[in-house]
């Protein structure tokens, strides 16, 4: 079977968790071996693993009248014409392409998916990785809602990363049941677990990594910091990533008097990312709302305690990580400080959640978008 795939980020290049969950679906996907696929990017950079798809970069597509069109690659002031680019050079290769289903992640490539549905006469599969409702925690930009609430209507499936995301779209966009499917997201395994190994040092390191947004709750993470703090001196904060929220975290670690036991390292990626979370004694995903969320099964592959939201996609999977709700400062304290004074909690979340983790596989997600497709190819 071939697929037609529209993304807009593919690893080592990416600024957030889609990337990440196109490469490791597609990865588990290619080990079907009648499965092939096209996966469309704006901009490729050339370092991409292509040993099990094959990519096509929409800036290297001519288009009648206009020839080749520039894309940044990222997520610019004018991201709105570089969607309506990407949608013309999907003009172009759905009348050059030989596929058998389109597949478009997230609201950037609905626009592509649905016009090389119509010309192809190729159906649709449309995968939700979010929506503007998690994204702007309510404040819904109608642009965007719009572009979402078109790909959804005129999408032949839809895949949503979870329970949680799958809910949404059918009470907020309208949609049928029956038209929508949940399909978790999983982690790519470590091909050298044994790399990644804890530095001994006398204060424990809590680490929250991500998008420091509204939506991600880092304003719940430094609070909590605060009241860990005032039982114990011996742990140091990490939060890593960048958004725009950070100068006013920053601000907030020095209002609340625990600058000097936070550090803010930027944004990270690949490897150092791994490094991170092995040396971390607890990481923290404390999401306002998180369509499902890949760093805390990240952090779990590598034996780190992880405490997330109830609020997330991924506590539908989970059962070795500590559930909170986002609000609740004072049980996020409560869990980090058990972890951090108490080495059988540390021991055991460690242990079984490495082992937990282990065992959500990519392969088993890509099996299951399979039958999504057979499904909507017999109709």
């Amino acid at each position: 079977m071939n697929a037609l795939m529209f993304g807009w980020e593919f690893p080592p290049h990416i600024l957030g968790g889609l990337g990440t969950a196109s490469y490791g679906l597609t990865r588990g996907m290619s080990q079907q071996a009648d499965m092939h696929i096209s996966f469309v990017l704006p901009r490729p950079w050339g370092d991409e693993d292509q040993s099990f798809l094959r990519i096509i970069g929409a800036n290297s597509v001519s288009v009648p009248g206009r020839g080749c069109i520039e894309f940044s690659g990222r997520y610019p002031d004018n991201l709105l014409e570089e969607i309506g680019n990407y949608e013309a050079v999907a003009s172009v290769l759905a009348r050059q392409l030989d596929f058998d289903i389109i597949h478009s992640h997230d609201w950037l490539t609905y626009p592509a998916g649905v016009t090389a549905k119509y010309l192809s006469g190729k159906p649709l599969v449309i995968h939700v990785h979010a929506t503007d409702f998690d994204r702007s925690r309510g404040q819904v930009n109608p642009t965007v809602y719009n572009i979402e609430r078109r790909g959804m209507d005129l999408a032949d499936h839809i895949i949503c990363v979870s329970e949680l995301t799958r809910r949404t779209v059918i009470e907020k966009y309208g949609q049928h049941p029956d038209k929508v499917s949940t399909v978790h997201n999983a982690v790519e395994p470590l091909p050298h677990p044994e790399e990644f190994t804890k530095h001994p040092r006398k204060d424990k390191l809590v680490t929250f990594l991500g998008r420091i947004t509204m939506q991600k709750g880092p304003e719940y993470f430094v609070e909590a910091a605060a009241r860990v703090l005032e039982k114990t001196d011996g742990v140091r904060f990490v939060m890593a990533g960048s958004g725009d929220m950070m100068t006013k975290m920053i601000d907030l670690a020095a209002k609340r008097g625990i600058a000097d036991k936070f550090h803010f390292p930027g944004f990270m990626r690949g490897k150092e990312v791994q490094e991170l979370l092995a040396d971390s004694d607890v990481y923290i995903m404390p999401s306002v709302s998180e369509p499902f969320g890949i760093s805390p099964l990240e952090a779990m592959q590598v034996g780190c305690p992880t405490i997330i939201s109830h609020q997330s996609g991924c506590a539908e999977i989970l059962t070795h990580a500590i559930k909170i709700d986002y609000w609740d400062i004072d049980a996020m304290a409560d869990a980090i400080y058990a972890i951090v004074k108490y080495p059988g909690i540390y021991r055991s979340l460690s242990e079984m959640g490495r082992e937990e983790v282990n065992n959500i596989k990519w392969a088993d997600a890509g099996i299951k978008v399979r039958q999504i497709y057979d499904k909507v190819l017999r109709r």
